[in-house]
């Protein structure tokens, strides 16, 4: 698991991570959400050990992260900017990673380089930006790593293959409990896979929720009512998140416990109302927006 602590990082006078403190518990796929230049970058490199904090703790497995072999051992970091050794192949850099990691898989390897369709013998600097990021991921997982960090992980993979690869990772969580720790801008993506969100903005972390616990807390309700049904509405126990009237019907965000929510509304008399369902995006605009942030200004 990954256990960060009150963790700051400048470089000179420009301040980029400020007392971040998050986990990542085994067998949870955690999204760091966060516009460029919010500081995920940095974080994750931290995290990997390539970087040391000013201050604060990171532990990776129990362990201080930045000088411990044995741990890096167990740890795989897939940048958003990858680089392999000039002139290798893929077989060459599996043999290179082989020597490096005590737990490389050299038959997972095969089966993925097959799943893949790639030939092994190709120089990996002659193939495509999708084609790398597939060498990427069969290198990483065939060394069956305990913590896996993804920085934009599923950047030129076509559909097919993002969906390849998002299976390969949720069949390791679930079958060896790894953990990762995953970065991107695409709201829909993170919602495909993780189970627990953060955005980091500014080099802080503004919001951090579990995502099932997420989508049971915010409700999408349209009602419509006769007479004083509106008034009563707003007069309500309800923690309306937000409301907007589309001619006789009212959309509504409302925080809250379904049962209670569903309860509440169906008190006022309501002569429609139908449940909608509420995407990752919508939650964090209207959470975002209650804390006081535009979420095109901390995502986008």
């Amino acid at each position: 698991m990954i256990e960060v602590n009150g963790v700051e990082k400048s470089f000179g006078t420009n301040k980029i991570i400020h007392q971040v403190s998050f986990a990542v518990r085994p067998g949870s796929i955690y999204g760091l959400l966060g516009s460029n230049g919010a500081g995920k970058t940095t974080l994750m490199r931290m995290i990997s050990g390539i970087l040391r904090q000013d201050s604060g703790e990171i532990l990776v497995l129990d362990h201080p992260i930045y000088e411990s072999v044995s741990t890096k051992q167990r740890v795989v970091f897939i940048p958003d900017a990858l680089y392999f050794l000039p002139q290798y192949t893929m077989r060459q850099l599996a043999n290179y990673y082989a020597s490096l990691y005590e737990q490389w898989d050299e038959e997972r390897y095969t089966n993925l380089t097959n799943l893949f369709k790639l030939d092994e013998n190709k120089k990996v600097s002659q193939f495509s930006k999708g084609l790398q990021r597939q060498v990427a991921f069969i290198l990483s997982m065939s060394v069956k790593p305990d913590v896996l960090i993804l920085d934009e992980p599923f950047d030129g993979l076509d559909a097919v293959m993002r969906k390849k690869v998002r299976s390969m990772i949720i069949q390791d969580v679930a079958e060896r409990e790894m953990s990762v720790l995953l970065s991107s801008h695409n709201l829909r993506e993170v919602e495909e896979i993780c189970d627990h969100v953060g955005i980091l903005h500014h080099g802080e972390i503004l919001l951090e929720r579990d995502l099932d616990a997420l989508k049971e807390d915010v409700h999408k309700v349209q009602v419509a009512f006769k007479d004083s049904g509106e008034h009563d509405l707003t007069s309500s126990d309800l923690d309306i998140l937000y409301k907007e009237k589309r001619g006789s019907v009212i959309l509504l965000i409302v925080k809250g416990e379904e049962k209670k929510v569903m309860t509440e509304i169906e008190k006022i008399g309501p002569v429609l109302m139908d449940r909608l369902p509420l995407t990752l995006e919508e939650i964090f605009i209207y959470e975002m927006e209650g804390v006081g942030y535009a979420i095109e200004n901390v995502l986008v």
